[in-house]
């Protein structure tokens, strides 16, 4: 069995993951904000072209496409995030039970580290990319008038 003394160093190393995990948190939850405004005015335009037709109506469903897109950006960075959480969370749970049992398998814990930070950079791309987008959007919207 493993002293108390023996985890406070591996509490201290388990720091690291805890905080990438409560950052993530926070930008999980700005992306499913953002998600739901995009789904929020994806339904308002549906109802508007419904209710035009012509050109108006082409227009909306033009900007309806762009927010589908969008929409599965979005969720790709929220899944990919999503992905980094639970790896920074094993990676936690490997440090211990590492620890526990005495076991030196630095591959696992370095493959879960670095499964963690590549799935966060995928997601903070996919991010980007949909910021991206939506002011490619806008500014088409912009000058189409």
């Amino acid at each position: 069995m493993t002293s108390i003394q023996e985890l406070i160093p591996v509490l201290q190393i388990a720091i690291g993951p805890v905080i990438l995990i409560s950052g993530v948190g926070l930008l999980l939850l700005s992306m499913t904000n953002r998600l739901s405004r995009v789904i929020e005015r994806a339904r308002t335009l549906l109802a508007v072209s419904e209710t035009v037709s012509g050109r108006v109506q082409k227009r909306v469903l033009a900007q309806i496409d762009i927010l589908w897109v969008q929409a599965r950006l979005i969720r790709l960075s929220i899944l990919m995030a999503s992905t980094s959480l639970l790896c920074a969370a094993c990676l936690i749970i490997a440090l211990f039970i590492t620890a526990l049992f005495k076991l030196e398998d630095a591959w696992l814990i370095s493959a879960l580290f670095v499964a963690c930070l590549l799935s966060l950079i995928g997601s903070l791309l996919a991010f980007i990319t949909d910021i991206n987008r939506s002011l490619t959007a806008f500014k088409v919207e912009l000058y189409d008038r």
